[in-house]
């Protein structure tokens, strides 16, 4: 599988032209607009609420219902995460300081904390596609070399973790829930008060919940919905950088431009999947200027031609992708386990 391109400026020339020229043509959408954003608010966060109030009441109707309702409900979640990622960024409204209190706030609904996710994703805006630099922020790949030399344990956990079983299964746990409970005692202080004051704040969210509605309730209710948010959160951030033409330099070749233009998907989906997502699809938009708000990447993409040459995924080639592994130096693509054993 390889992402098709759309005919138009190759990427190459797009990127070789400069960092003043791709920042003049997205400036007109890195504006965040307060009514724009108050109306993703209303279309995320308050449905979201909504259908888990219905999801506790339906608890005494049948619960087949109530993992019908989980469905859109993670759907919402999805789409409030990108929200809480927007404020990371300070894209999603024109104050800091209020993106900064809403993004704390919608990183309780996320079970995220703010400031420590904050600081690790603006790593992973800075590295990626970096060989030099992995590990922060990011799916962890191996080169088809760094695989052969590793022992026979290692060579075994990396294929046990990009398992699909484990990676969109037991992912969604570790990554949604158990994750973001942690932080090194080398972490800066502010990081470290993130996630002790966010754990402590959703442990007395969680127990008041659990006392208002009793705790099976509240993990019936909420795991589903966690789950089936999570794992489609993963295969959405996989896929965003993990495709057979993606992009990965060393250090002293790597551009950022080439970073987000070649090694950023366009994941091309149906409509309302691209709702439910937030427009995160647009992924090569975003890592060339994260100061564009979800609700602009459409307009950003549609209007400059700098964009038409990136590499488009379908549905269909982003769920194909979670076969491919490793990357391949010489051939300069992802590959699968089997091509490399090929070689």
């Amino acid at each position: 599988m390889s992402a098709t391109t759309e005919a138009a400026i190759p990427i190459g020339a797009a990127a070789s032209t400069g960092r003043p020229f791709w920042r003049e043509a997205v400036a007109p959408y890195a504006r965040p607009h307060l009514g724009r954003a108050v109306l993703d608010i209303a279309t995320s966060l308050v449905p979201y609420l909504a259908l888990s109030v219905l999801m506790y009441l339906a608890l005494d109707v049948s619960y087949l219902l109530v993992l019908a309702l989980a469905i859109p409900a993670a759907g919402f979640v999805l789409r409030t995460y990108i929200m809480f990622h927007d404020c990371a960024h300070g894209s999603f409204l024109p104050s800091k300081r209020a993106n900064a209190w809403l993004g704390v706030a919608l990183g309780l609904v996320v079970y995220a904390p703010f400031e420590n996710w904050r600081h690790s994703h603006a790593v992973h805006h800075a590295t990626a596609g970096d060989l030099d630099r992995r590990g922060v922020g990011d799916v962890l790949t191996l080169t088809v070399a760094e695989f052969r030399a590793s022992p026979w344990r290692r060579r075994l956990g990396y294929r046990l973790f990009r398992n699909p079983l484990v990676m969109f299964g037991l992912g969604p746990i570790y990554g949604l829930l158990l994750q973001p409970r942690l932080v090194s005692r080398s972490a800066r202080p502010r990081l470290q008060r993130s996630v002790i004051a966010t754990n402590i704040v959703l442990a007395a969210l969680v127990g008041a919940l659990c006392w208002l509605v009793g705790w099976r309730e509240y993990l019936l209710v909420q795991m589903p919905t966690a789950l089936l948010a999570g794992a489609a959160g993963v295969w959405l951030f996989y896929v965003q950088h993990q495709f057979e033409d993606t992009y990965w330099q060393s250090a002293g070749d790597w551009s950022y431009a080439d970073a987000a233009l070649r090694g950023s998907s366009y994941l091309k989906l149906p409509k309302v999947l691209q709702f439910f997502t937030g427009n995160i699809g647009l992924h090569h938009v975003h890592h060339l200027s994260t100061r564009i708000p979800n609700y602009n990447l459409q307009s950003a993409h549609d209007r400059n031609p700098i964009f038409r040459g990136v590499p488009t995924l379908s549905l269909w080639d982003g769920l194909r992708a979670v076969r491919l592994k490793l990357w391949d130096e010489d051939r300069g693509r992802l590959v699968t386990f089997a091509e490399a054993r090929a070689d």
